[in-house]
């Protein structure tokens, strides 16, 4: 069985003390104890505490004091604070300043359990994270999206067999899994990597545009060419070149990429002149190269030259295991790049992006997260939001200790928040304390959504015995 953290109870009542620490013995926790402040800083000294309970008024210095002081010296350690009637202000201060929750006085052995458990899981949580980030870091730049599950592994290892041969790739994936990003990589591992990476979406540029885009043209070639320009192929001379989307390239323009293939040389649109480019050739595509060639829309003879290698993508419900990787990714980059404080998902959030069947696979996961850490005001995510199917009218439902409330699709993460709070407090009977019990979220969060003064006056009031 796993070891419990150690956590370290101070308040300068003894029977307090024996009481809760009492509890929390029973519960498997080691519990050390403290009278006083300059105690605790003494015990915070020594490596191993993972949670501090400390009440807000202690005899020789405040609670608040030695929150900060506490945290300062151990930045990773969580605070929960135990504030007596009439402190609901500095609990919240507290909490402002770190602390993760308060609990109040009369002690109720329930709530303190489930505090204690909520405060580590979130700190277990912000040490998954922190290895997820520095697995990340140990990755290339474009391994770091790939994925770490056996799916993936898979994948990888067939990445570092290929990248240093010359051979062509077909790669294979709906729509979003990260097929560019395995072309990256195959690029970056190969010999090839000082040289230029070209890339060309045969389905974004107009059909009588991309056989100049390919090849190139001369100038005086058709209406508009007022200059002689290269074309990737030649651009990409000593380097790879990507085709996206392949399938989407036409017949005739699929016999002149085969002849260069096969012969090493072509012309540009236009020209007379053969043209040499030492490129490797990628491909992409997310549709059924198959089913294209028995209805005649992509040749077999093209298919079976580009198909030396074929890596094959599984879609992201395929492969969940690499979820927590990969959204701790996007989480630290669209935290640095919002500026904000955003490290970890709460098992709430990660429980909704393990659940959620992804058909926009990488792609729709990273907006998701980008939208999720948007949203959001402190430094973990709570709740993550998804974007309606087209033209779709589905409700959501959002529950709370048995009752339900539906929520359209397409409601915004702050409204739908609003009204799933909203009902849990009238379900309380106005107690917002009692709520946020409910809800499973620290009180901090319920203020933040009902912060104005006189609200937080009333939230006492009625929690007040």
């Amino acid at each position: 069985m796993a070891r419990k953290p150690n956590i370290l109870l101070v308040d300068d009542d003894e029977h307090l003390r024996i009481a809760a620490g009492k509890v929390l013995k029973s519960e498997g926790y080691r519990v050390a104890s403290a009278a006083s402040g300059r105690e605790a800083l003494e015990s915070l000294q020594e490596p191993g505490v993972a949670l501090l309970i400390s009440d807000l008024r202690l005899p020789d210095i405040d609670g608040i004091a030695l929150l900060k002081q506490a945290l300062e010296l151990r930045p990773e350690i969580e605070v929960v604070m135990i504030t007596g009637h009439g402190s609901i202000e500095q609990a919240v201060e507290a909490m402002r300043l770190g602390a993760y929750d308060f609990i109040q006085k009369p002690l109720d052995a329930t709530a303190l359990v489930k505090t204690v458990a909520k405060a580590l899981e979130k700190q277990r949580l912000a040490s998954e994270n922190e290895q997820l980030r520095q697995q990340l870091q140990q990755r290339s730049g474009a391994e770091a999206h790939i994925g770490n599950g056996p799916a993936m592994r898979a994948v990888q290892e067939l990445i570092r067999q290929v990248a240093a041969t010359d051979v062509h790739v077909l790669i294979q994936g709906e729509s979003g899994t990260g097929k560019e990003i395995v072309a990256n990589a195959l690029h970056e591992l190969s010999d090839r990597r000082g040289k230029p990476f070209v890339k060309l979406s045969c389905a974004a540029i107009p059909e009588t545009l991309l056989e100049s885009e390919l090849f190139g043209h001369e100038r005086g070639a058709f209406t508009g060419a007022n200059a002689t320009k290269p074309g990737k192929l030649e651009l990409a001379d000593g380097g790879t070149v990507l085709l996206d989307e392949i399938a989407e390239m036409t017949p005739p323009l699929q016999a002149k990429l085969l002849r260069v293939l096969q012969d090493g040389v072509f012309q540009r649109v236009g020209g007379t002149r053969d043209i040499h480019s030492n490129f490797r050739l990628l491909c992409a595509t997310h549709s059924d190269l198959a089913r294209a060639i028995e209805e005649k829309s992509f040749r077999h003879d093209l298919y079976y030259r580009i198909h030396t290698v074929q890596i094959a993508i599984p879609p992201l419900r395929e492969r969940r295991e690499d979820i927590p990787l990969l959204a701790a990714h996007f989480l630290e980059r669209f935290s640095a790049r919002m500026r904000k404080e955003v490290r970890s998902l709460a098992p709430s959030a990660r429980e909704q992006l393990l659940a959620h069947d992804w058909p926009g696979n990488v792609r729709e996961l990273q907006h998701v997260v980008e939208r999720a850490v948007a949203l959001t005001d402190g430094d973990m995510v709570e709740c993550v939001a998804f974007a309606p199917a087209p033209g779709g009218k589905t409700a959501v439902t959002a529950s709370a200790n048995g009752s339900s409330i539906s929520i359209p699709l397409g409601t915004s993460l702050d409204e739908a928040t609003k009204q799933l709070v909203e009902a849990t407090i009238a379900q309380c009977g106005g107690n917002k304390l009692k709520a946020a019990q409910v809800l499973g979220i620290p009180p901090r969060t319920m203020y933040r959504h009902f912060s104005h003064p006189a609200e937080l006056g009333h939230a006492a009031t009625m929690a007040a015995p």
